[in-house]
């Protein structure tokens, strides 16, 4: 039985980040095998971290960095809860099946929490994940949820299997074109703004595993229930 609240899919020490060249090496290979063989990701060590950028407030937490926040619910809602996950990330997926319909239902459509959902791919799949939910979406906050909301409920078939040509598929299933799904997925500047985000998260708000939530700047980490959220969320609301 799945313990709630404790489950997180961990990042491999010391801190990673995406690189372009991993990234661009998965999109022209083809099954699992293939990829598994790659280091998608650059490690950088804790002296790299700037000594300023040590402690993260609720401030911290608050602001986009790189790209423009995806959010439901409004800006001056009483909670805001920012969720970091990874697309490849299985109690990501859980959290999204399980819990967030919840938190939807019962405070973000109802004007008391605003919730905002932010990448951090573990590995170059994910990120790929990412960047197609973003070109679907192109700024529309509903419809990226959605997307990413397809993704996480069809991960085990994008991630087992060939992820560039289910990803095409999927792209081609909400309006892009097999050209536009291409672009996306070999989009520099857009790859870029991700890993910098991630890094942000990573060296400043001190994010290691997925999913990982902030309620009003608090840290939760772990696939938590929502009778969880729901007792950090309440007091809030009555403060």
């Amino acid at each position: 039985m799945r313990s709630l609240g404790r489950e997180t899919t961990p990042i491999r020490e010391p801190t990673l980040i995406i690189t372009r060249r991993a990234f661009t090496t998965m999109l022209s290979l083809t099954g699992v095998a293939a990829v598994a063989g790659l280091s998608p990701l650059r490690f950088i060590s804790d002296a790299m971290i700037p000594e300023a950028m040590a402690q993260a407030a609720a401030g911290d937490v608050a602001k986009p960095v790189s790209l423009p926040d995806m959010a439901l619910g409004p800006k001056d809602a009483a909670v805001t809860i920012t969720e970091y996950a990874s697309m490849t990330c299985p109690h990501c997926a859980a959290f999204n099946e399980q819990v967030f319909p919840k938190i939807k239902s019962e405070y973000i459509d109802s004007g008391k929490v605003r919730y905002i959902f932010r990448e951090f791919p573990l590995d170059i799949k994910a990120a790929a994940g990412s960047m197609l939910s973003r070109c679907i979406a192109n700024g529309d906050a509903p419809k990226y949820f959605a997307v990413t909301d397809m993704l996480f409920r069809q991960q085990n078939d994008w991630v087992v299997k060939n992820t560039t040509e289910t990803l095409t598929r999927i792209g081609k299933q909400a309006g892009l074109t097999q050209q536009q799904v291409e672009a996306c997925l070999k989009d520099q500047a857009l790859l870029d703004k991700i890993a910098a985000d991630q890094k942000y998260a990573s060296d400043v708000l001190k994010v290691d595993s997925t999913p990982t939530f902030f309620i009003n700047g608090e840290k939760i980490k772990g696939e938590t229930s929502f009778e969880e959220f729901a007792k950090k969320i309440n007091p809030l609301l009555k403060s």
